[in-house]
């Protein structure tokens, strides 16, 4: 039978997430060409808010790639591209007050990154192996293997949906700090916002294809236990 399901939910979902990929790289292309006022350097701008936090016991460290900026709460590195770490450019400056916003979310135990990270292992599980046990139960009519498929993929669902706030919360942390420390113009502020904005769109596109592919496993459910 054809999937309709996946036709009405999960496509127009992935089509927004590509929308949104595409939106984050072009914004932060055109923001990457603007230099900052002061010369402030994505790494220039990661130290000057761990210093206002009092955080000294995490390390700043340039990696390859372009957005592949990201932060290690293990190794307590926080890990910057090369079109961020050195470059006084606007979008790097919002990136790397991005990443630093989430090593000042762990020096805080702010609870939702807690439970992001402690879902990582079973999303990883729910996101690959959870929609094959729920499809595999369909075919083989094994209500037992549609249910730990659902049960699983809701892991991955809940992961991407907490992400949400943890992604949002680092941003408006790194945002504050910035406007009190007049590290950047208010126009060059606005930049940063649309950086930040539209990296977190892919966020909340992530997270409605998800929703909307656990759906469609549900409503398939629904259908193959009705047979």
């Amino acid at each position: 039978m054809f999937d309709y399901y996946y036709l009405i939910l999960v496509v127009p979902a992935v089509i927004l997430s590509l929308i949104a990929q595409i939106m984050v790289q072009s914004t932060f292309k055109k923001f990457s060409k603007i230099p900052s006022s002061k010369g402030v350097t994505g790494k220039d701008a990661a130290n000057l808010l761990l210093r206002e936090n009092g955080i000294n016991d995490v390390s700043i460290e340039a990696v390859k790639g372009s957005l592949t900026d990201h932060y290690d709460p293990g190794a307590k590195k926080l890990r910057l591209s090369e079109t961020v770490f050195a470059v006084p450019s606007i979008a790097a400056v919002g990136v790397a007050a991005h990443e630093t916003g989430h090593a000042i979310q762990h020096a805080r135990a702010y609870r939702p990154l807690g439970l992001r990270s402690g879902l990582v292992p079973v999303a990883n599980i729910g996101s690959t192996v959870g929609p094959w046990c729920a499809i595999m139960g369909l075919i083989l009519n094994r209500p037992v293997f549609i249910t730990i498929g659902i049960f699983l993929f809701s892991a991955a669902v809940l992961f991407y949906l907490v992400t949400l706030p943890v992604e949002f919360n680092a941003s408006a942390r790194a945002m504050a700090i910035l406007k009190d420390q007049n590290v950047l113009t208010d126009d060059e502020l606005k930049g940063v916002k649309k950086v930040l904005t539209a990296a977190a769109m892919t966020y909340v596109a992530a997270a409605i294809t998800a929703l909307m592919s656990l759906l469609r496993l549900i409503l398939l459910s629904r259908g193959g236990r009705k047979r």
